[in-house]
């Protein structure tokens, strides 16, 4: 009955006390009715520790963690009060002065948003706190630009300016798998099934999905493997001994050098990824597939990912109204 109680007097008070408040009439409440020691308190510290434990445990990525890292201690840094107590203003002001001090854009900003969301979220779902204040700042409004994506004469221009078979292939691979540049740098020999054009990615939160490659891949694949003679099992490594598995930097270095060769602008593996997309979805391909070729958990992703081109939206409407 006791418990009862407090959440009862908990919910009717939630509308007017901060966090800081609403923690200390919890802790008044239990000692009172309960006659215990009340809440036990946490450093900022001790609390941001057992998040990126608990985050960690759910299987993100370190990069990921690494980041939840950066953007919490960077709040914490600046605002001396314990997150516990820390209100919807403190971020908010918090947010505001980041964003001025930087001269980041509304993008970076909303990253950072999302970041303390997901560490308020997690106080509040371990009794922490009451009250996420990250529930009263809503998403940051941006500007959605159109991404590019690479045209079909700017793919063979890639392909006719490669000297190294490794290069041909890994460009190949890129485009007709869609798959991430920390996928392709993962993949072995063995992850790779010829007769079936497919391989195995190990993709975000340790999920295994397949990928499919064309016929010209395979061939320019299997060319370079031939050509190799080092016995490593790495599917791309290094020109020069020891022959290590390539690493995302070398390749995005690699590309660079080749678009400036070209005279093509802002080579990037990422781009080969929304240009599979793109035109997946260009030639009919229903965006449930094209979100599981991609290997995104939310199908809002992929649209980020995907251009719809005018010419198609055009045509689509004529058939619509005749």
């Amino acid at each position: 009955m006791n418990e009862e109680a407090i959440n009862y007097v908990m919910r009717r008070m939630s509308t007017c006390l901060d966090n800081g408040q609403m923690i200390r009439l919890q802790k008044a409440l239990e000692e009172s009715l309960h006659n215990e020691e009340g809440v036990t308190e946490f450093s900022s510290e001790e609390l941001l520790e057992r998040f990126l434990a608990t985050k960690r445990l759910e299987g993100r990525s370190e990069k990921t963690l690494s980041l939840y890292r950066f953007n919490i201690e960077k709040l914490l840094g600046k605002c001396e009060k314990n997150v516990c107590v820390m209100n919807a203003d403190d971020v908010r002001d918090y947010l505001s002065k980041y964003r001025e001090e930087n001269g980041i854009s509304k993008t970076t900003v909303d990253n950072v948003r999302r970041n303390l969301s997901s560490f308020f979220k997690w106080l509040e779902d371990e009794n922490y706190i009451f009250k996420s204040p990250l529930r009263r700042i809503h998403k940051i409004k941006t500007t959605v630009t159109v991404r590019e994506t690479y045209a079909d004469e700017e793919l063979e221009k890639l392909r006719d300016d490669c000297r190294v078979l490794r290069n041909l292939a890994i460009i190949d691979m890129l485009n007709s798998t869609g798959m991430r540049i920390g996928e392709l740098i993962n993949l072995d020999i063995a992850d790779v099934n010829f007769e079936e054009r497919e391989c195995v990615v190990l993709g975000k939160g340790d999920k295994e999905r397949i990928v499919y490659f064309d016929a010209r891949t395979k061939l320019h694949l299997m060319k370079y493997l031939e050509s190799r003679n080092d016995g490593k099992p790495a599917l791309f490594v290094s020109v020069d001994r020891p022959y290590h598995r390539m690493h995302a930097g070398g390749i995005e270095i690699m590309l660079r050098k080749m678009g400036e060769q070209c005279e093509i602008k802002h080579v990037h593996p990422q781009k080969f990824r929304r240009t599979m997309a793109t035109t997946a979805i260009d030639r009919g391909m229903p965006i449930e597939q094209v979100q599981r070729l991609l290997g995104h958990d939310k199908i809002d992703t992929t649209l980020h990912y995907a251009m719809v081109k005018q010419s198609n939206v055009k045509m689509a409407h004529k058939k619509l109204l005749g």
